[in-house]
């Protein structure tokens, strides 16, 4: 029985070595663990959960869904729209530079690939993490559905190892938070599969106060 190629690459384009910064990013959580909002391996789970459930599987998830059949189908203007909406649903400074950054970062690492359409993601200003990563999901015949679960696995396994460095936690309760809260990303996909554009919509005041707190963080480890 053969390897399907597509795993493959859907592993490298998951995985935490993946050169473009996401180990430098927190998302609020740094500054939770200051306002001791995060204190312990239970406190971490629900943050996580929360984050996860009401953010990513309400936002990313279908909007990444979406930018997959537009780069499928060479829609580019709809590909532009998708990310700009992404951008401008991110509620904070830091939130939409990590996204900037990071959309950047993995066109230049597309590009050096042999993905020719990511090259004109460089240096646009409206590049996500989402549309990039759509991108390489359709360039390399990666299925949908696989797709949205490794970018929601990629965004738990960076967050845990965060909660690991910051609170600190052992490694055996990073590999609990994982294991637990990864077995709810195959619903979170199903679901995310059958939103409506209306349905779209992340709701989650702590991570977007803790983001704007941490803008201004005296002593940080993390961009955000």
């Amino acid at each position: 029985m053969g390897i399907d190629p597509a795993l493959l690459r859907l592993l490298q384009l998951a995985s935490p070595s993946l050169p473009v910064g996401m180990y430098s990013y927190s998302q609020g959580m740094e500054q939770a663990v200051e306002n001791a909002w995060i204190s312990d391996e239970a406190q971490a789970q629900a943050w996580l959960d929360g984050v996860l459930r009401h953010g990513l599987a309400r936002l990313d998830a279908p909007v990444l869904s979406r930018l997959y059949e537009a780069w499928a189908n060479g829609d580019d203007d709809t590909v532009e729209h998708w990310s700009m909406a992404l951008m401008a649903m991110r509620e904070t400074s830091e939130l939409r530079a990590e996204d900037r950054q990071t959309g950047q970062a993995l066109a230049r690492l597309l590009d050096g690939l042999g993905v020719a359409r990511a090259q004109a993601w460089i240096r646009h200003r409206q590049a996500t993490f989402a549309t990039l990563f759509a991108l390489a999901a359709v360039e390399w015949q990666i299925p949908k559905a696989q797709a949205l679960s490794g970018y929601l696995w990629s965004w738990l396994e960076n967050q845990v190892l965060c909660a690991v460095k910051l609170l600190p936690l052992g490694q055996l309760a990073g590999q609990r938070l994982l294991h637990g809260l990864s077995l709810q990303i195959p619903a979170l996909v199903e679901c995310a599969l059958d939103f409506s554009e209306e349905e779209i919509g992340a709701s989650s005041f702590a991570l977007s106060l803790a983001s704007s707190r941490h803008e201004r963080q005296y002593s940080r480890l993390f961009r955000s």
